[in-house]
């Protein structure tokens, strides 16, 4: 990054990058964990689930190029080993190991809540302090509020049946 784009960063730049590589690991897990649901999910309203899941992994892929453009902006460098995302996550990843479209989709609702915590946090942190970062989080922070919104209403819609 130029410096006088790093200059605007008024906070430790070596912890937001770590701090970023964390929420890129979340997104990296969070995709996979959307996409191979999408792909083994059973049962009542398969195929609505299966949109919704595939939608919400694009969007996780595109999360992670933002965050990963934002890491590289920083001057620091995106997590390279996939190895890694399990120890600098901050949420989890829940292997759809029942594949029943309820069981599916509350794991992903866990995942969103996490996530909006995270994003709360950093949004919280960021503010004032570096708004480019701000912008990015804000904007992955409503992306995951809707994805809770809409997998809560799925479910809602599955037990009304």
């Amino acid at each position: 990054m130029g410096t006088k784009g790093l200059s605007l960063v008024k906070m430790n730049v070596d912890e937001l990058i770590k701090l970023l590589n964390k929420a890129l690991a979340d997104e990296w897990l969070a995709y996979y964990q959307y996409w191979v649901g999408a792909k083994v999910v059973q049962g009542t309203m398969k195929n609505s689930a299966v949109e919704e899941l595939n939608e919400h992994a694009a969007d996780e892929l595109r999360h992670a190029d933002m965050l990963v453009e934002r890491i590289t902006q920083l001057g620091g460098t995106p997590i390279l080993d996939p190895k890694d995302w399990y120890d600098l996550t901050n949420c989890t990843y829940e292997a759809p190991t029942d594949p029943a479209v309820l069981k599916v989709l509350e794991q992903n609702v866990r995942g969103e809540q996490c996530a909006i915590e995270v994003y709360s946090k950093l949004a919280e942190m960021t503010k004032d302090k570096d708004e480019i970062t701000h912008q990015i989080v804000l904007e992955i922070l409503k992306d995951e509020v809707e994805h809770e919104d809409d997998l809560q209403a799925l479910v809602e819609d599955i037990q009304a049946m």
